[in-house]
């Protein structure tokens, strides 16, 4: 993973953000009244919702349009079709350990496959698939799941109130969705939220399957990134639409996943190391270190050595929570920089910065800012919720 990390394309990263959307899944069962355009629940204690979500079966399977959203860029950055970048509708199919979903676009779909712990994402706009191993998981079954443990309203109700010194829920609010009787609940962080407003979700009252899913930056009432489904129906998928491969003359990357520690060099060391501080950090590079006590009035609240390719490298914080800022500091020549599209080829059109005298690069975002520059065969990557000008008065203070 630390390959892709380094090497993935900038659209692919904001694209993986599609993925993780897609794999959320909570539910509840109540009854229903019919009220409005669609059939609405009744409305319900959240700690209610949740314990009876926690009981509730999950559907055998489930088909569903898809409408992807994805505000993060503004248009002028953003050259030719890339349904990553863009948005676009598409469809999702899933079923026990499978997962496929597909946003379409004018130069080809974007598409996410799971099948057990193996997946591949294609990237249409690169004509380029990613494959990987998912890490596994312990096996339990669905008898256990629902019913061993079940906590009670009350303890439910006990684990909200401890979340809600950190996290404002607006409670379980009930709604139609797609047609469907469903809850919605917003999210909103208290403290160091950075650029992040609030996270929604809304789930299907019937059955344990989420129906929308969307992210805010701070101050703003439209969604950056919103995953929502339209038509859905229930039940088991036919295995033929997960057996698809990517499509013909795709160029194919293998995505590596980190291993156990180990004594060895090679691929079998891990990303993370257990050295720590900055004056133990830095006698481990083959370079010199910048770690300002601060940064753009943050202070520096950790420095720890990674290992990227078994290259060491560093990684600092500033700050602290969702509004923090991290630096990480590598060998110049194990980074490449983004590359703005050619003609009418689709991509990103970069703004550049100077930064002590070299140019680098800003992509800026509703929801963060990331800003990549190399200077004396050092690469920097600095990236955080925050606006482009405490960005870019990081990478100057380095």
């Amino acid at each position: 993973m630390n390959k892709f990390l380094r090497t993935t394309s900038t659209s692919h990263l904001l694209g993986a953000v599609l993925g993780a959307l897609a794999t959320v899944a909570v539910g509840t069962t109540i009854a229903i009244a019919a009220i409005g355009a669609g059939p609405v629940p009744r409305r319900e204690p959240l700690a209610r919702a949740i314990r009876q979500g926690l009981s509730a079966p999950a559907p055998s399977g489930v088909y569903a349009q898809i409408t992807f959203t994805n505000n993060l860029i503004e248009s002028s950055e953003i050259q030719g079709s890339d349904p990553l970048l863009t948005g676009g509708s598409g469809r999702l199919w899933w079923t026990g350990h499978h997962l496929r979903l597909e946003v379409q676009g004018d130069n080809g779909d974007a598409q996410l496959v799971v099948n057990g712990r193996s997946f591949w994402v294609y990237d249409p706009a690169l004509k380029t698939a990613y494959e990987g191993t998912l890490p596994a998981r312990p096996v339990v079954s669905s008898e256990t799941a629902h019913h061993d443990g079940l906590p009670s309203i009350a303890q439910i109700q006990k684990a909200l109130n401890g979340v809600a010194r950190h996290l404002a829920l607006s409670g379980a609010r009930p709604e139609d969705v797609a047609g469907q009787p469903a809850y919605s609940v917003r999210i909103t962080p208290r403290h160091d939220t950075g650029l992040l407003g609030t996270v929604e979700l809304a789930w299907d009252a019937l059955h344990r399957a989420p129906l929308r899913i969307g992210l805010y930056a701070r101050g703003n009432s439209t969604p950056v990134l919103q995953l929502t489904a339209g038509d859905i129906s229930f039940g088991p998928q036919a295995r033929s639409v997960f057996s698809i491969s990517p499509p013909a003359g795709a160029r194919v990357v293998r995505l590596a996943t980190s291993r156990p520690r180990s004594n060895r060099r090679g691929p079998g060391r891990s990303l993370t190391s257990s050295v720590t501080g900055a004056s133990a950090v830095a006698r481990q590079l083959p370079f010199a270190l910048a770690a300002p006590a601060r940064l753009a009035g943050r202070s520096r609240a950790s420095v720890r050595l990674l290992r990227v390719a078994d290259h060491p490298a560093a990684l600092m914080a500033y700050g602290h929570g969702l509004g923090a800022i991290l630096v990480l500091e590598q060998t110049g020549a194990r980074t490449k920089p983004i590359q703005a599209p050619s003609g009418d080829g689709p991509g990103l059109s970069l703004p550049t910065i100077k930064v002590g005298g070299v140019t680098g690069q800003q992509l800026q975002t509703a929801i963060g800012t990331l800003v990549r520059f190399t200077r004396a065969g050092v690469a920097y990557t600095v990236v955080g919720s925050v606006p482009s000008s405490v960005a870019d008065a990081v990478a100057r203070g380095l």
